[in-house]
């Protein structure tokens, strides 16, 4: 975070002009800022890149780090998808809902999740034109969106001053918060933090049975306005982003304090950066690969069962069993048995062949129609619905 401070602070001083939005990309050594009219691809130093006159005029970033696709929303409400391995663009979609300045990833399955002016969430996936999930989350505009890091949580604020905890399994709403909130983010162990004005308040799962209650609180200088809250992952530290600068705060209990090693490691070197830049991209996953439920990928579709066919399949099946058999040309025989009284009977014998397995499964059916039929009416009824039974003819 601090490397992303600096780096922004001297992007603001270079580039003179509105910097909306930024995001790291695979590593540390590259991010991607929104400006004013393109989002523009940095080095560590503050070097340009690249710039992608593609995107438009972005508002947010989002960056998918197991895809390698940098995902962009712009003032028109289209939705982009870069390949920043190839450059490739893999998709552009025009959602269809307006301008939209909330935008947030599911660590869990790679969706990205939009919150619009109606108080509707969409959620997309890069190979389709069409929104997965449009979901009606409040009766006001979005305000802002986070996940939890197990994929299975959603928070949303309206400016109907609501803060809704949503379950992504059922889609339906656990708990409803008071308060409005610009800004949110879940911490590695569940926290929920979300800042609107000059306040910032902490919600906590302390009981483990997902029902959030009030864990802390931090006021700002008076005059403040928070833009943006960020816990710092394997640290107990909140960051918080306002209209003067930034600042940050302790939060006990906020960050994972055991790190793999394979995951993320805080003191890695410039050769375990590099071995690890090689490894991700060789392990980069496809785009078709992001979908609501990830773990169907690599399971084996169920055979539907077959289905009974219909009496008018059944006779086609048979008159084309019939064609089958009279197309056939008989072989001519010996003087005395190739009369065509006995070529006629033959070919009425095979007929009559080709005919009877269709026949017997009919005859078969009708038999256990029967059954079923004669069963249900020796169930005894009761009294008072005995005078509605059919009576049985001898």
């Amino acid at each position: 975070m601090d490397e992303l401070v600096y780096s922004v602070e001297k992007l603001n001083t270079e580039v003179r002009e509105t910097v909306r939005d930024v995001v790291f990309l695979h590593n540390e050594l590259f991010f991607a800022a929104a400006q004013k009219k393109y989002p523009y691809i940095y080095n560590r130093d503050g070097t340009e890149l690249h710039c992608l006159k593609e995107h438009g005029a972005v508002l947010k970033l989002q960056f998918l780090r197991n895809h390698f696709l940098l995902a962009s929303i712009n003032k028109s409400g289209h939705l982009h998808y870069q390949d920043v391995t190839m450059g490739e663009m893999v998709g552009n979609f025009r959602t269809g809902l307006g301008r939209s300045d909330v935008m947030q990833v599911n660590p869990f399955n790679g969706v990205i999740a939009l919150g619009h002016s109606s108080g509707t969430v969409s959620m997309w996936k890069p190979t389709t034109s069409a929104p997965l999930i449009k979901m009606l989350s409040h009766q006001g505009p979005i305000s802002a969106l986070a996940f939890h890091p197990n994929g299975h949580l959603m928070a949303t604020s309206g400016k109907e001053r609501k803060i809704k905890i949503w379950d992504l399994r059922k889609f339906e709403v656990l708990q409803t918060l008071p308060g409005h909130a610009k800004t949110l983010d879940f911490s590695q162990k569940g926290l929920l933090a979300s800042g609107t004005g000059s306040f910032v308040q902490i919600f906590g799962d302390l009981s483990g049975s997902q029902n959030y209650s009030r864990y802390m609180g931090h006021s700002m200088a008076k005059g403040y306005q928070i833009g943006e809250v960020l816990f710092r992952p394997y640290e107990d530290v909140l960051g918080i982003g306002h209209s003067t600068g930034w600042s940050s705060i302790l939060i006990p209990g906020s960050g994972e304090p055991n790190f793999d090693s394979w995951v993320a490691n805080p003191f890695e070197t410039s050769k375990q950066r590099r071995e690890k830049e090689v490894r991700t991209l060789l392990d980069k996953l496809p785009p078709e690969t992001i979908m609501l439920d990830p773990s169907k990928i690599g399971t084996v579709r169920q055979a539907r069962k077959k289905e009974k066919p219909t009496k008018e399949e059944r006779e086609a099946e048979m008159e084309a069993a019939v064609e089958d058999v009279k197309s056939i040309t008989m072989k001519k025989k010996t003087k005395g048995r190739n009369k065509p009284s006995k070529k006629a009977k033959k070919k009425q014998e095979l007929v009559v062949k080709a005919k009877r397995p269709f026949l017997e499964q009919q005859m078969k059916e009708q038999a256990l129609s029967k059954k079923k039929q004669k069963t249900r009416e020796d169930v005894e009824l009761p009294s008072s619905l005995q005078r509605f039974a059919r009576k049985k003819t001898t």
